[in-house]
């Protein structure tokens, strides 16, 4: 019997999921945690090595809001996620049939983060699912020239 708690739960996890795979296609490193925490995915920068807490959350589109995307980013009890539990919020955009849209901000602890939908790229990082090999490229040259470095040195 599907119940609106499990198609909740479904969502969510797609999300979760789909967060985690834009992440991924983008260089960030993902790490899975063993314990429930206030964030959803710790994953590290690619450029800076920062690690970062992320919350993800379902972008939903208010029709009744001139097709205005949504992101609701409350906890459970309705309060905001602080500075401690995510530094930045993802909220990904599923619409049926569609590959999802996975887009990336600070947390500025808010409830509500809004966004026309023909300006979400320019007011959000918009990270493609698509997998990102330059990144990986770019990392490998910088590997390469601090090995040739450390071998010239030695």
């Amino acid at each position: 019997m599907v119940t609106t708690a499990h198609i909740s739960e479904i969502t969510g996890k797609y999300s979760e999921l789909a967060a985690r795979l834009a992440l991924l296609a983008n260089g960030w490193t993902v790490h899975q945690a063993e314990t429930d925490e206030a964030y959803d995915i710790l994953a590290q920068d690619p450029v800076s090595g920062d690690y970062a807490r992320i919350q993800v959350k379902t972008v939903r589109q208010r029709r009744d809001r001139g097709g205005d995307l949504v992101v609701y980013a409350k906890k459970g009890n309705g309060t905001t996620y602080d500075l401690a539990d995510a530094d930045y919020i993802i909220g990904v955009w599923a619409v049926a049939g569609e590959v999802p849209r996975v887009f990336m901000f600070e947390n500025r602890c808010l409830t509500e983060y809004w966004c026309a939908e023909a300006r979400a790229s320019e007011r959000w990082v918009e990270l493609s699912l698509a997998l990102n090999r330059d990144v990986y490229a770019e990392a490998v040259a910088v590997l390469s020239g601090v090995e040739t470095e450390l071998l010239s040195a030695a």
